[in-house]
């Protein structure tokens, strides 16, 4: 593997159990390993390191400590393993939720922890990849829902079929340099402001 390990926080109030974490990191030849064992102020330390990915234990873990670990699963947007000593199936529907790339319950295992980390690295970027297809597919939908409704108002305007509107947009595209979509919003935005409307029979 070329290049440096993740940087890695652990967030755990025992000691001990980090400790543990963090001899099963350093034998997997992770050396830029961090520990806070309060969970106050978190989001601006979090801020402050800026770790690759975050470990956060629970030992004896309670509603709250769940709720604030998973609030910040939610804001940081980086893979997350999650050990605990305990759950049920809503909380880890929870923390799926939350985005928890990893939830390991009573599985704190120093040999274990190297494989855990991977595998919640992995979670989050093919659940981040997902997440991208997903907005460009949404974005080439939306991109084609602009250019059918700017091909209604040229066939209207002009009296053209569809075929002529669509190459006077093209063309329109290249003498601007833009792209296509680009110019049939800003057709579309200029009947909008002119109260022309957007043409479109669907």
């Amino acid at each position: 593997m070329s290049g440096p390990l993740p940087s890695v926080l652990i967030i755990d109030e025992n000691a001990t159990r980090a400790s543990i974490i963090e001899a099963g990191l350093k034998l997997a030849g992770h050396n830029r390993v961090t520990i806070i064992d309060d969970m106050n102020g978190i989001a601006a330390k979090i801020a402050a390191l800026a770790p690759d990915v975050i470990v956060i234990d629970i030992e004896n873990s309670n509603r709250d400590m769940l709720e604030n670990a998973f609030q910040l699963s939610r804001a940081v947007k980086r893979p997350i393993a999650m050990f605990v000593d305990r759950s049920d199936n809503e909380t880890m529907q929870a923390a799926i939720d939350a985005g928890v790339s990893a939830y390991v319950v009573d599985g704190l295992r120093q040999e274990r922890v190297k494989n855990i980390l991977d595998m919640a690295i992995s979670r989050f970027n093919a659940f981040s990849r997902l997440e991208r297809e997903l907005e460009e597919a949404r974005g080439a939908l939306q991109g084609r829902k602009i250019v059918e409704q700017a091909k209604h108002m040229i066939m209207k305007s002009r009296g053209v079929d569809e075929d002529a509107a669509y190459k006077l947009l093209r063309s329109t595209a290249m003498n601007q340099n833009r792209k296509i979509v680009e110019v049939a919003e800003s057709l579309v935005m200029s009947a909008d402001l002119l109260g022309a409307g957007g043409g479109n029979d669907d």
